[in-house]
């Protein structure tokens, strides 16, 4: 099976949904489920029900969770040697060629995406277009509204 990149960050934060699941949720739906069952006819039970659609629910959520991990391959940007590429794992800052707008991008893994937190997916178009390219270079980026160019201004691996 294929590793999945990941950054250090995105892996703790799955870590620490593995953990919250496993401790909270499915104890507080355990919990809820023994309620539940104390209520008499599980036939017409609608708590049960809801019960055991969240157990389900949070036990695939858990299985998932530890599918990726260790499925994982963890990237340290800091550690990268990429000689001012972009890679996984780099940040990048950007000027739109059009707009003359500068906005700064980190490149992660498809689960830790995040476009408030200038978090892109390495599978997203704009991250597609950078990889593998150096400051001073032009990334034409295929966008729904026709094609765009930036120009990288500054690598970062931090």
């Amino acid at each position: 099976m294929n590793k999945t990149p990941l950054t250090i960050t995105g892996a703790e934060k799955l870590r620490v949904e593995l953990h919250r699941m496993k401790t909270v949720e499915r104890p507080n739906v355990i919990a809820a489920i023994a309620e539940a069952r104390s209520h008499g006819d599980l036939s017409e039970n609608a708590e049960y029900d809801a019960a055991k659609e969240r157990q389900g629910f949070i036990e695939g959520r858990i299985m998932e969770i530890e599918g990726k991990l260790s499925n994982a391959q963890i990237i340290d940007p800091k550690l990268l040697d990429a000689d001012g590429r972009c890679v996984f794992g780099a940040t990048v800052d950007l000027e739109d060629m059009e707009s003359g707008q500068t906005v700064s991008y980190q490149i992660v893994g498809e689960d830790e995406a995040d476009i408030k937190e200038n978090k892109i997916s390495v599978s997203s178009p704009i991250a597609r277009a950078l990889i593998g390219k150096y400051a001073g270079d032009i990334a034409e980026v295929q966008a729904p509204g026709g094609i765009r160019e930036y120009e990288i201004i500054d690598v970062r691996y931090v």
